[in-house]
């Protein structure tokens, strides 16, 4: 090439558009291929540390503390800011987070505990499951059973815990962070007791473990709880028997009987609580269990029938029902329903209508053979009730007193739930027999203040509501409804039977209803936290 070809200019086409100028001289070093983004000479910056290959996608990073990791997530509307006093039931306090999606949670403040490096996490799932199977084995509500399991995580600094209650199964599952394996647990519920005393006890378990000032360790709520499991019943075997006794006797007064009813039903309802016993210890289902107490109360008042004796035999049948029915399970189960547990809530009503199911075969056995053998029983008897106020709220009183013994209630807890089972009658009497309002809406009213009474009374010693509202609904339940339809089934008058057993039905559910409302009328007027709370009960409604 000639110096004449070298000094003229090259196109574009044969030209890079990077090439340096024509008499600038370039390094050796310079002739590499660089990137635009490399960094000038003479400039240093610290190179991160090398860090070894992630085992899985979810694997924590090197050099990450879950204590000091930022919010996961922040909503579009921002972090709602909760006021969750300390002077307010754990119940209130849990609910109010339950109802709001994890990343909306405002995580606990670190507090010290016993362990200084913290419990492991599958031990406080363990302790969790346990506690929640105690809750829900003694009847509690699965609204409660998942507050106080969250409760329980929470005070151990696991707030990012999602909790899962059903009719048999409780499972929980804990994730620290958006980059952790989770933890999962669960624990089925195979035994189910009847033990108020142990259900407060568990309360008060709860209530430590979430006061921030207790410091309880894991080793001693898990010595508490054992405590609370091996202890027995406050009332022994024959005081139970002798308070289903006196519940049909006083249930018999309810509904005009007199003195010679009032023993008859006593000792039909003692041969079948006995007789229930003998079948629960040969391991005999809950069904045949309710089918053959409910016939010696029923054959007492045939042959008080049959022998001519002037007495009220639908009443000593009646008294005898009172004793069987299952109020406790029916109101948990719509109280279930009403909050959005809905396969619990039909578990329940199902369990609810096999033992109701178990009454009705055994009394309906006696019935028909007393029929048949010629017993002369009026099922328009029940439309010949006359009011005897004194002697009936005497009468229920006693009822819901015997009824809190049954239910092996705290001794404490007796002499309130005898006074809100006097004020339910005194209220249902009062509108049914001197208003002549409607059984039903009688009964809704009277199981209002029952619930609103129990929910101020749970709260002013912030413990569970049942022990002091499943008893006192006891006078309300609908024993003479049952008994005089089955009787009308009986005689082969099986549309008004079956009237009868709806409107039994519809007593029972005015009774859950209005115990559930007379408990939310309670939490809508009293301060609960945060208006968060009644924003995000909301999630159950279809849009």
């Amino acid at each position: 090439m000639t110096d004449a070809e070298d000094r003229k200019p090259q196109s574009d086409e044969a030209r890079m558009g990077f090439a340096p100028p024509a008499g600038i001289e370039v390094g050796d070093s310079e002739s590499e291929t660089t990137s635009e983004f490399a960094l000038p000479k003479g400039l240093d910056v610290l190179q991160p540390p090398v860090v070894e290959p992630e085992g899985s996608a979810f694997s924590t990073p090197s050099g990450y503390t879950v204590e000091d990791a930022p919010t996961a997530f922040t909503p579009a509307t921002g972090i709602p800011r909760i006021s969750l006093t300390k002077d307010l039931p754990w119940q209130d306090r849990m609910r109010t987070m339950l109802r709001m999606p994890v990343a909306e949670r405002p995580a606990p403040e670190r507090m010290p505990k016993a362990e200084e490096e913290g419990p492991a996490v599958p031990r406080v799932l363990d302790l969790t499951l346990r506690i929640g199977e105690l809750l829900l084995a003694g009847g509690e509500g699965a609204e409660d059973v998942e507050a106080a399991m969250f409760a329980v995580c929470r005070s151990y600094g696991l707030d990012r815990c999602e909790p899962n209650v059903t009719f048999t199964l409780l499972a929980i599952s804990y994730q620290p962070s958006l980059v952790d394996d989770p933890v999962t647990a669960s624990r089925t519920v195979r035994r189910r007791g009847t033990d108020y005393t142990r259900l407060a006890a568990v309360f008060r378990l709860v209530d430590d473990l979430s006061d921030p000032e207790s410091h309880i360790s894991l080793e001693e709520a898990y010595g508490r709880l054992a405590e609370i499991r091996r202890n027995r019943h406050p009332y022994p075997t024959w005081v139970l028997t002798s308070a289903s006794g006196l519940l049909a006797g006083a249930a018999s007064v309810l509904v005009g009987g007199d003195v010679v009813v009032f023993f008859a039903a006593m000792f039909g309802a003692m041969l079948g609580d006995r007789l229930a016993w003998l079948c629960a210890g040969r391991g005999l289902p809950e069904f045949y269990q309710f089918t053959v107490a409910a016939m010696p109360p029923a054959a007492i008042g045939v042959a008080l029938t049959l022998t001519h004796v002037d007495v009220k035999a639908s009443a000593v049948i009646t008294g005898g029902l009172f004793a069987l029915l299952p109020g406790r399970a029916l109101v948990a189960g719509v109280q279930d329903g009403l909050t959005g547990f809905y396969i619990t809530a039909s578990a329940r009503l199902l369990e609810v209508m096999y033992f109701f199911v178990g009454i009705v075969v055994g009394v309906l056995v006696v019935l028909y053979f007393g029929v048949n053998l010629g017993a002369k029983l009026d099922p328009d008897a029940a439309l010949n009730i006359s009011p005897r106020p004194y002697w009936q709220i005497a009468a229920s009183m006693l009822l819901s007193l015997t009824f809190a013994v049954l239910l092996q209630q705290e001794r404490s807890t007796v002499l309130a739930v005898t006074l809100n089972g006097g004020v339910a009658w005194v209220v249902y009497g009062a509108m049914h027999y001197a208003g002549e309002f409607s059984p039903v809406a009688s009964t809704a009213v009277a199981a209002g203040l029952v619930g609103l009474f129990g929910q101020l009374m749970a709260r002013y010693r912030f413990a569970s509501a049942l022990p002091y509202t499943t008893a006192a609904i006891g006078p309300l339940l609908p024993g003479s409804a049952t008994y005089f339809g089955l009787l009308s089934i009986a005689q082969n008058n099986v549309d008004k039977g079956l009237v009868s057993l709806a409107t039994a039905a519809s007593l029972a559910m005015a009774i859950a209803i209005g115990v559930n409302l007379g408990s939310e009328i309670s939490r809508l007027f009293l301060r609960i936290g945060s208006p968060e709370k009644r924003r995000s009960a909301k999630r159950t409604r279809g849009f």
